[in-house]
């Protein structure tokens, strides 16, 4: 099975450009901002507030060496009381940015979780309105991956990612204005050692960005193999594949640890590269200012050329007028040196981390952008007969390949349709028809004399019960179980339902009778009692007209026989459709197609088509089951 974007190659290259306006990353975000408008601006707020006392703190170094230390070096009888009151004052404003970051975490821990709170509900109501096409061409593991690990990979960017992000750039630019009102030369040093270290950043980031796309995918494959495993753990069994089983397990586990090892071992040397460079840029310019704060002159006995490099290299790092740089400066700019190269390294490791999380996005958008099922009818089903009419049906599940050709049949009401024949001669594809599960290519179906496509889905679906070969029981009751077929059903319509299909008795002798909680998938019941609660709940929908597909199939002799006649009260007055497993169970049938390959090749009733000794025939005195 292929996952949602398994045709999707690697996403390279981690930059701005890849936050382009149509990419999932930038659909996220305006999925976010739509959402939580205000939150968002409370948010930016708080950033903008605390960016700008983080470089007003910073900047308050300088004013405290020049202002208040070194006067206070220089005086005979030190006066503490103005350095007191201005700390006071750096206090008071640094516990409004504690405060202002302590809100925007919070906010965005709100803002991240109700995201995810959000994503999950529209996936899961996306997913209820896909045509079962999807379900059948991928995992249902890959599907769940999609809820719960490519949606968890979107909770880093939208609580941490983003937010940093916009705190970087406002740091970034609050910082660069106020570097080059201290000193314009410094600032260019600092800019050129910033731009080597974001391109470094970005250059690793190509290298891991497609082993990250990787591990999603890989993730997701493992997901849907370990989920097809536990489903079918009794085959394995039973085959003795266990060993195959595991090798093929520790195959993809073994695609997964190396995909995230390869994205990790790239990813994780990011930061000690960053952190040196910016150690780097930070000791050049603190020898550099250093040499110039304490008034570096050229010795007498060098060179005219390099006396006078001596006397204009020292006035070009001072800043264009010639000022001096003051230590108070010097301290203050390599501070803010500081607080430009670590958002700059900021920066590059979110951006890496928003395109990393791309391959999560592109997964879970690929499925909200499945075209949901199309529902073009407009009639509600009202005073049903029960008449189904097939004519000249042609149907493929892919274009290229049919599987159906020149369908035609005509079930009027009360009458039972019996479908027989081999593996895959398309007795379950045309239930699947009728009940617009799939659309047809060619031909018309019509239900009491209108074309179903006029007909609206749910209505259409309500006026057909359906018994599946294989059942499925959902978790809670075997109350609530059966009263899945009918939600507004009472109590005791869903137990003469379950007298109806006889499984009243093997309930009333469970622990605690219609209140016994089932496990999964009914796992503490038989294949045949999960197949009577499955007719017990067709029962009680009390539709007029039934799909029995192989319903008896995982019903033994003596229990086939008990419920017969319960089947042949719920057939009355229905039209009824019935895949057969064993020929006896349709003898009485009034009409039974035999179909080969697509076609059908026999039809008549169970005493015409031994007369006809065709295949038919063959199939009752050779083989009953088929």
């Amino acid at each position: 099975m292929r996952g949602p974007g398994a045709d999707r190659g690697p996403r390279t290259g981690a930059s701005f450009k890849d936050l382009r306006k149509d990419s999932t990353v930038w659909r996220l975000l305006r999925y976010v901002f739509r959402h939580y408008k205000v939150n968002i601006g409370i948010v930016l707020l708080c950033i903008v507030v605390s960016s700008l006392i983080s470089l007003a703190s910073s900047l308050f170094t300088r004013t405290l060496i020049d202002d208040y230390i070194t006067p206070l070096t220089q005086a005979a009888i030190p006066d503490y009381t103005p350095l007191a009151r201005a700390l006071l004052k750096l206090g008071a404003v640094l516990l409004t940015g504690i405060a202002a970051d302590y809100a925007q975490s919070l906010l965005m821990i709100f803002v991240g979780q109700g995201t995810l709170l959000s994503l999950r509900k529209d996936l899961f109501s996306h997913m209820e309105k896909l045509p079962l096409r999807y379900f059948d061409s991928h995992s249902h593991g890959d599907i769940m991956s999609v809820y719960t690990n490519d949606v968890d990979t979107l909770r880093q960017v939208v609580g941490s990612s983003v937010p940093n992000l916009f705190k970087s750039l406002m740091t970034i630019l609050a910082t660069f204005v106020s570097m080059l009102v201290l000193s314009l030369p410094l600032t260019l040093v600092s800019v050129l050692m910033a731009w080597i270290m974001f391109k470094v950043t970005t250059s690793l980031g190509k290298v891991s960005k497609k082993y990250y796309t990787q591990r999603q995918q890989n993730l997701g494959k493992m997901n849907g193999f370990i989920e097809e495993m536990v489903s079918g753990q009794k085959v394995v069994k039973v085959y003795c594949h266990e060993e195959e089983a595991l090798s093929r397990f520790e195959e993809l586990n073994e695609q997964l640890r190396s995909s995230v090892y390869n994205a990790n071992k790239i990813g994780n040397i990011i930061m000690p590269v960053n952190s040196n460079i910016g150690n780097f840029a930070y000791v050049l310019l603190a020898l550099v200012g250093a040499v110039i704060a304490l008034g570096y002159t050229p010795t007498a006995g060098v060179s005219p050329l390099a006396g006078f490099a001596g006397a204009v290299v020292p006035w070009f790092l001072c800043g264009l007028d010639g000022a001096a740089l003051t230590l108070g400066t010097l301290v203050s700019f390599l501070t803010l040196q500081r607080n430009f190269i670590r958002p700059v390294s900021s920066i590059s490791n979110e951006i890496n981390s928003i395109v990393m999380a791309a391959a999560g996005t592109d997964r879970l958008y690929a499925l909200l952008d499945e075209e949901p099922e199309q529902d073009s009818g407009r009639v509600e089903l009202k005073d049903i007969k029960g008449e189904i009419s097939l004519s000249d049906v042609d149907f493929g599940y892919v274009p290229e390949k049919q599987v159906l050709f020149d369908i035609s049949l005509t079930a009027s009401p009360g009458q039972k349709i019996a479908f027989v024949g081999g593996t895959g001669a398309g007795k379950t594809t045309i239930t699947n028809l009728i009940n617009r599960f799939y659309e047809i290519q060619d031909g018309r179906i019509t239900f009491d004399g209108t074309d179903i496509k006029d007909i609206r889905k749910d209505s259409l679906r309500r006026s057909l019960g359906m018994v599946l070969q294989e059942t499925h029981l959902f978790g809670g009751t075997v109350m609530e179980n059966i009263r899945y077929g009918r939600l507004d059903a009472t109590d005791e319509q869903c137990r003469a339902a379950a007298r109806l299909s006889c499984a009243d008795n093997f309930i009333r002798r469970m622990p605690n009778g219609y209140d016994t909680v089932l496990q999964a998938d009914g796992g503490n019941l038989s294949q045949g009692e999960r197949q009577l609660l499955a007719i017990a709940r067709a029962a009680v929908a009390d539709p007029q007209v039934l799909i029995l597909d192989e319903a008896t199939s995982s019903i033994d002799t003596r229990t086939e026989r008990l419920i017969q006649q319960g089947m042949d009260s719920l057939m009355k007055g229905r039209t009824t459709f019935v895949i057969a497993h064993r020929l006896s169970t349709v003898q009485n049938a009034d009409n039974i197609l035999v179909l080969d390959h697509g076609r059908i090749i026999e039809r008549g009733t169970h005493r015409e088509l031994l007369e006809q000794k065709g295949k038919y025939y063959q199939l009752y005195t050779g083989n009953q089951i088929v």
